[in-house]
């Protein structure tokens, strides 16, 4: 359930201990998030957008005739994670240089290591999102990232908009205080980018509350991997919505697999050789390797309850779980789960 703009709370501001590692650690530890105004280079990130969304625009995503900046959504077109006509055009977007560049900044690394207090780089995977406007089913739910990115619970998330991103465009709301459950909450099946949520009647007992703000660019929020957030909906007219979704780890601390390989590569192949080829350096390419990470397998057993979660669902008629194996099943042919999610669609035929 999506709360009412009058429900969202204003984010707290953190630029006035920005620097000061022992507030800065004290702060996330009791509110479970932290943010900064401008807190990355707006100049960069507009440079940014200019480049990805012109990319989106020769993908058919951005309307022809318009500047790309503007990022308006081509008419009648609507994709999302998991749709293979997404997947194309995101790659496209995933080799862009500066894209991937921008996490390793030093602002970021130093904000970061003040607030764990450790040496942390940004995970290899790094995550773009991208929006269409009213596009809304498909929203990511309220969640904790851990299910997603595993490793640790003290990895941390970075989410900051390409562009200004007023509440209407779909900003990120966290549920202030909410990492102090301490450990994973049960997730159930979305529809949802992620494809898992935690219910309602799971989180409203805790009484707490959504805080979000209308993002300038350059505004970063921080969050460790057990703060439960969403997606607010891109509720606008014609504006797709661009940001960026990183992690952040320590560098003694573990990896999932899945984490050092390109976003999206497990819906369509896609590797770091043809991420990279059109880039001008080297200095950030395979730069995890050189560290040393302790590589750990993926935990499957969160995404395989969703997915059976939605196999049930879809045989007992619910809409949004048919559409969600139907779009699996085209992605996931010719694997043990595809199949599945084939057989349980014939059933229904």
């Amino acid at each position: 359930m999506i709360p009412e703009v009058t429900e969202l709370q204003e984010l707290r501001e953190s630029n006035d201990i920005h620097g000061n590692p022992a507030a800065l650690q004290e702060r996330i530890a009791e509110d479970g998030y932290l943010f900064f105004r401008q807190l990355q280079d707006p100049d960069m990130l507009w440079e940014l957008r200019r480049q990805m969304l012109s990319t989106m625009q020769d993908g058919g995503w951005i309307k022809q005739g318009t500047d790309p900046v503007d990022g308006i959504a081509e008419p009648g077109v609507q994709c999302t994670e998991g749709d293979l006509e997404y997947t194309d055009v995101y790659h496209e977007v995933y080799r862009n240089q500066l894209f991937h560049e921008s996490a390793h900044r030093d602002i970021m690394i130093n904000t970061v290591s003040d607030i764990t207090g450790r040496d942390m780089t940004p995970q290899p995977q790094k995550v773009a999102r991208l929006w269409f406007p009213k596009y809304t089913a498909h929203t990511t739910p309220i969640h904790q990232d851990f299910v997603h990115f595993q490793g640790t619970y003290d990895n941390l998330t970075c989410w900051a908009p390409v562009g200004d991103c007023p509440i209407e465009l779909g900003g990120l709301a966290v549920l202030r205080g909410s990492h102090k459950v301490g450990h994973v909450m049960d997730h159930h099946f979305s529809l949802g980018a992620g494809s898992l949520m935690i219910n309602a009647q799971d989180y409203e007992p805790l009484g707490l509350q959504w805080h979000t703000t209308n993002y300038q660019i350059g505004d970063t929020l921080i969050f460790p991997a057990l703060t439960i957030h969403m997606a607010l909906p891109n509720v606008t007219e014609d504006k797709l919505r661009v940001s960026l979704d990183n992690r952040y780890q320590a560098i003694d601390d573990p990896i999932a697999e899945h984490m050092t390989e390109p976003h999206l590569a497990s819906f369509s192949p896609f590797n770091w050789k043809e991420t990279y080829a059109d880039w001008t350096s080297t200095k950030f390419q395979y730069y995890w390797k050189d560290i040393g990470m302790e590589i750990i397998p993926k935990d499957n057993s969160f995404s395989d309850r969703g997915f059976h979660e939605a196999c049930e669902l879809a045989r007992s008629g619910n809409d949004e779980a048919v559409h969600h194996l139907r779009r699996f099943a085209k992605r996931a042919a010719g694997t043990e789960q595809g199949d599945e999610a084939q057989r349980v669609l014939s059933e229904l035929t």
